[in-house]
């Protein structure tokens, strides 16, 4: 960028910030997952479904969701409206991040 004849080196401040920030997310979750030995993953669902049969006593076979949920098919149906649901969150992302550039380069 020039401003009369002067070159402007440009702000890229957040930027930097931004890649700071999920590096140093990246090294807390790495670091947290590497000190747990012999820790599985565990869903919320699974852990909630603990819970709710340690407090009622009932089994979970025995408890119905409030709004029946639709099951996929096929495990193929299901990774693919997985894959359609970040792709659709990926261009609402974008698109926030383009229109946010444009308004930068506007001024």
């Amino acid at each position: 960028m020039q401003q009369r004849g002067k070159l402007m080196a440009p702000n890229y401040n957040l930027e930097i910030l931004a890649i700071i920030a999920i590096a140093a997310l990246c090294i807390v979750f790495l670091y947290t997952s590497s000190a747990m030995k012999n820790a599985g993953f565990v869903g919320t669902d699974d852990i909630a479904a603990a819970k709710i049969h340690g407090s009622s006593g009932n089994s979970s076979e025995e408890i119905q969701p409030l709004i029946p949920q639709w099951i996929p098919p096929s495990a193929e149906i299901e990774s693919t409206l997985f894959a359609l649901q970040a792709a659709i969150g990926g261009m609402i992302i974008g698109g926030a991040f383009g229109y946010w550039i444009g308004q930068k380069k506007k001024v």
